[in-house]
């Protein structure tokens, strides 16, 4: 097969990887929201608790987390799109991933006390 029959199937094969990879950042947010309302809302009601406070604090955070890695998805997504057409490369942004990081740690250590403190 000449070099440039495979072109087209490798910008196909990309494609369709970016829109993967758009649907794992929304699996990813949607699994956040879902955690949140479980954190947040579930846990407190099922759980001998004085203090409903914390665990809202922290389902607050774990939705506001799935909210930003949802967007940054949508946007990546179009910055990956734009890439393609133009036959480039585009990098994530290092802050917002440093940011999910942080924001995944802080959470899990937040979650983690309030499961030790119930």
């Amino acid at each position: 097969m000449p070099e440039d029959d495979l072109a087209p199937d490798a910008t196909r094969r990309t494609w369709l990887a970016n829109e993967r990879t758009w649907l794992a950042w929304l699996r990813t947010g949607l699994a956040a929201m879902a955690v949140a309302l479980g954190v947040g809302k579930v846990v407190p009601e099922v759980s001998n608790t004085h203090h409903r406070w914390p665990y809202v604090v922290v389902g607050v955070g774990y939705s506001l987390l799935g909210i930003a890695l949802v967007a940054y998805g949508g946007r990546r997504r179009r910055e990956v799109d734009e890439a393609v057409r133009a036959g480039g490369y585009s990098t994530p942004a290092p802050g917002a991933m440093a940011a999910f990081v942080w924001a995944t740690a802080v959470l899990g250590v937040g979650t983690v006390i309030l499961v030790i403190a119930n």
